[in-house]
């Protein structure tokens, strides 16, 4: 007979799952049934959608999918894939830069980012269409219209493109497919701007919740400390986003222009805008030295509040001009007064004598050559007068947005041909695995920063690194994969290295003491799987914040162990002996050192004092 425990597994992961999707599907027949509209819902799918289904966005989800399962090895680890090999250093590394944007850093972030891409990537592909005009015999007459290929072979291709392209002109080392999804999401928003906005701020959160619910019925948590860390805004790539962003947004408008749609302003403002405050692309940051960062959300805010404005412009305003006709006369007239040509009087008393002819037909007749020949003869400020008044309103914002778009690609191709000369680290140990070098180092210079000193941020300019650090040559590599204060708060991390079929893993540990009132005295050591450990780091040593029998206790680390230097104040003789194993002790300068647990304390003359705890 299975025990309770037995019972209640079975209930919490089996039973009460099941009764769960039970219930959605349950839910969406039901309304559906309720709902009375124009068309059924599966023939409005169909009317776009070869099927009603939107097979190129599945296709890309299980590619995307593939790449973190088989590529990182995430089927070996799910909760550790490989990351380090799959970013974009670096126009001389293909490899990342061609896998970068499908790869992720985790399964928190490849699962945020394909439950948003399973909500806008739909909408992008129904907007798109598998049929390119109306649905009928003539839609797939050429190869290119089918709607097979456009479906399973075409929509797939093109977002692989897009994909490639955040990854080639991303700033900086990214990771993931946000970039794309922010491209999903600006087409979708152009075309069905209520539809995407609900869709990014409900339905994602809704799929998200069901998986955790479905995957962990019942969760703990245990309220504990958390290591030091930057602020979330300054994990994110807002120019890859801000990118993706773009491109989708230069790609939805010319299909709309090439379809001759104009949709509602007020509702794309109002989406764009929500959108930008929603997805935090008003958060532009940038990084300061000692861990400080600096966000610039006044500008954020107004960038985005500007730049909705101007996409708005782009998409529904007219080609009326940008600069009305009687503001450009005035305009020409402040340059300076026009030059009359030589044939400009008469051609005003040909025209005032076709008004006043009797025959109406005489004087149509004579009026466009009159109109030719006085286009011929204007003047240099009529015809600036007549160019500025032919800029179209919905031109020059289309022409603002592919600005923007240049800009935000063109600042990542300086950084994106960084070339690592040297990728040396001053550390006592290295461990080297093909060409990969893992090591530990302390305010070493950041070699993928070179800031520029402007103003506030005059701080900003000798970026440092500390912490766990993986270099190659041959990838152009240059990073800190566990920073310093991380590795303080959890002791011990593993580093996973590798490539297309094969990984390693290093491990790293802090030892340390923590005399009383003072910084703490610690070795870092390192090793591959299967080695054994080397020293990689000692710190300095730490003086004690106490003072017994006249005496100073200073702790230290000397080639590997961790010694108690007893100085006297009076005389300034120093005798050594290294720490205690745990419940033993050890004599120093007549003092006696105990070590119980995790604590030393120094004795004397019947005096007793906590001198040092381990971390």
């Amino acid at each position: 007979m299975p025990s309770l425990e037995t019972v209640q597994w079975v209930l919490l992961t089996v039973v009460l799952p099941i009764i769960t999707v039970a219930t959605v599907l349950l839910s969406v027949a039901v309304v559906s049934r309720l709902h009375r509209a124009d068309a059924r819902w599966g023939d409005v799918a169909r009317s776009r959608l070869v099927m009603g289904v939107p097979w190129g966005s599945l296709i890309v989800i299980a590619l995307v999918w593939c790449v973190y399962l088989f590529v990182q090895d995430g089927i070996t680890a799910f909760d550790d894939p490989v990351t380090i090999p799959y970013r974009a250093y670096s126009y001389f590394y293909p490899l990342g830069m061609l896998t970068a944007s499908f790869s992720h850093a985790g399964p928190n972030h490849i699962l945020g980012n394909l439950a948003a891409a399973v909500v806008v990537a739909p909408i992008a592909e129904y907007a798109w269409g598998h049929y390119p005009d109306e649905r009928g015999a003539e839609s797939s007459d050429s190869w290119r219209t089918d709607p097979w290929f456009r479906a399973l072979l075409l929509f797939p291709l093109v977002v692989v493109a897009i994909t490639i392209i955040t990854s080639l002109f991303a700033l900086g080392p990214v990771i993931g497919f946000s970039g794309v999804v922010f491209a999903f999401a600006a087409f979708a928003l152009v075309h069905y701007p209520i539809v995407t906005i609900v869709g990014v701020l409900g339905v994602q959160g809704v799929l998200l919740t069901l998986y955790r619910a479905l995957r962990n019925p019942i969760g703990i948590y245990v309220a504990e400390s958390s290591p030091p860390s930057a602020p979330s805004w300054a994990g994110i790539a807002i120019q890859g986003h801000a990118l993706g962003f773009f491109i989708g947004l230069v790609l939805g408008i010319a299909l709309l222009r090439r379809r001759g749609h104009r949709p509602d302003a007020l509702r794309i403002w109002i989406a764009i805008l929500i959108f930008g405050f929603a997805q935090g692309l008003w958060q532009i940051y940038w990084f300061g030295g000692g861990n400080v960062f600096y966000l610039f959300q006044g500008p954020g805010v107004l960038i985005v509040t500007v730049l909705a404005l101007v996409v708005t412009v782009a998409i529904t305003a007219t080609e009326r001009p940008l600069v009305p006709e009687r503001i450009s006369r005035r305009f020409t007239r402040v340059r300076g007064p026009p030059s009359e040509s030589a044939v400009a009087r008469p051609l005003e008393l040909a025209r005032n004598s076709d008004d006043r002819s009797e025959t109406s037909t005489d004087a149509t007749a004579l009026t466009a050559p009159l109109e030719r020949i006085s286009e011929l003869a204007a003047t240099p400020n009529s015809r600036d007068s007549s160019r500025l008044s032919s800029i179209g309103q919905r031109q020059a914002a289309f022409t603002l947005v592919l600005v923007v778009l240049a800009v935000l690609a063109g600042m990542a191709i300086p950084v994106n041909f960084f070339v690592l000369d040297d990728a040396n680290v001053s550390s006592d140990a290295a461990v080297e695995i093909e060409d990969y070098t893992i090591q530990y180092a302390e305010d070493v210079e950041y070699e993928l920063v070179s800031p520029v000193r402007v103003g506030p941020l005059s701080d900003a300019v000798a970026l440092d690194a500390s912490g766990v650090i993986v270099t190659s040559e041959e990838r152009q590599l240059w990073a800190e994969v566990v920073p310093a204060r991380q590795l303080e708060f959890s002791s011990e991390e593993s580093i996973a290295v590798g490539g297309p079929g094969w990984r390693e893993t290093v491990h790293v540990e802090r030892i340390g003491w923590e005399p009383v009132g003072n910084d703490s005295v610690y070795q870092v050591e390192i090793w591959a799987e299967g080695d054994d450990p080397q020293l990689a780091h000692e710190s300095n040593g730490s003086r004690a914040d106490v003072r017994i029998d006249d005496q100073n206790v200073t702790m230290s680390s000397v080639d590997g162990e961790f010694t108690l230097e007893v100085e006297s104040i009076e005389t300034g003789e120093v005798e050594t002996t290294t720490v205690p194993e745990s419940n033993e002790s050890t004599t120093a300068g007549g003092l006696a050192f105990e070590r119980e647990d995790d604590t030393i304390y120094a004795a004397a003359d019947g005096t007793r004092i906590a001198i040092a705890n381990e971390e």
